[in-house]
């Protein structure tokens, strides 16, 4: 079978002008593997969690571009809220909130009402704001909520930090949902530090990736849908090592880097990835960026 290293989608793709190509293999994508749809079955258990007085909740956690907020796009895209029009008011099964730049009640509250599309008038005060969130999120059908980047709540004085972490906890046992946080170790140290909060968020680490057959098949999805018109082989040596060395072991890197090379083989008419495709891309790795970034 012609472009048998290819799925279907990617196969569909392969005999398409070079540009259609590109442009293609530049769209985001979900690649699932073992740790992500594990998450995302405890995902689905915490969203149909029999309320009781204290509900469990969940901090995903790992390092910047590792694949947080793609498996948190692909849970939400399962879950989206719905009009209702034969209720009282719209089903919002996942309320997802970015967290404020620092760790500031009116902040927390804002981005709900924001998300919501509700009015949020600079007098209101923050008694007001917090009485209105609550109300509004009892008539919604309320699932859980998500708040990515938490970690942003840790940061500043140590009284505004315990404030933040107070709000999740009051609006935990109001609502009686889970609330699942999304963002780096610092957010576990911070929680550990609350025994209530420590007790009731169960971290969920997505790690790092090492040299292991996971990592081989995890190659093995990139190469089926990339639209190249030969085989690269990913999974095998020295290539798996060598983008894993790039790529400092984030799956957000790995993707740019494939995606770079490819591109790159497209346009030198070589049609698949190799050591040399994957250092002729112009694709800095991260620890270049941050020698860079040293250097200003």
């Amino acid at each position: 079978m012609k472009y048998s290293h290819l799925s279907d989608t990617a196969a569909s793709k392969v005999e398409l002008p070079d540009q259609e190509r590109i442009q293609h293999i530049k769209k985001p994508r979900w690649i699932g593997y073992s740790r992500a749809k594990d998450i995302l079955e405890k995902l689905e258990d915490l969203l149909v969690h029999p309320v009781q007085p204290r509900m469990p909740n969940m901090l995903i956690v790992g390092e910047t571009n590792n694949g947080k907020t793609m498996l948190v796009e692909k849970f939400r895209e399962r879950h989206p809220a719905s009009e209702n029009p034969n209720g009282e008011a719209v089903k919002i099964p996942v309320l997802y909130i970015q967290a404020p730049p620092g760790p500031d009640e009116r902040g927390i509250y804002n981005a709900i009402l924001n998300r919501l599309f509700e009015a949020n008038p600079r007098s209101e005060s923050v008694d007001a704001k917090r009485d209105r969130v609550v109300a509004i999120l009892k008539r919604v059908s309320l699932g859980f909520v998500m708040i990515d980047e938490i970690h942003h709540l840790m940061a500043g004085a140590y009284v505004k930090q315990r404030n933040a972490l107070n709000v999740l906890k009051y609006l935990g046992n109001e609502l009686r949902v889970p609330i699942v946080g999304i963002g780096t170790a610092e957010a576990v140290r911070a929680v550990q530090t609350d025994p209530q909060l420590a007790n009731r968020f169960t971290p969920e680490v997505l790690p790092k990736w090492t040299r292991n057959a996971e990592l081989a098949r995890l190659m093995s999805s990139f190469e089926r849908v990339l639209p190249l018109k030969e085989a690269s082989q990913l999974s095998a040596s020295p290539l798996i090592d060598r983008v894993l060395d790039m790529s400092s072991g984030t799956i957000g890197e790995m993707s740019t880097l494939l995606n770079m090379a490819a591109i790159h083989a497209i346009k030198t008419g070589e049609e698949r990835i190799t050591v040399s495709t994957l250092e002729g891309c112009q694709y800095v790795p991260p620890a270049q960026r941050k020698q860079a970034a040293a250097l200003m």
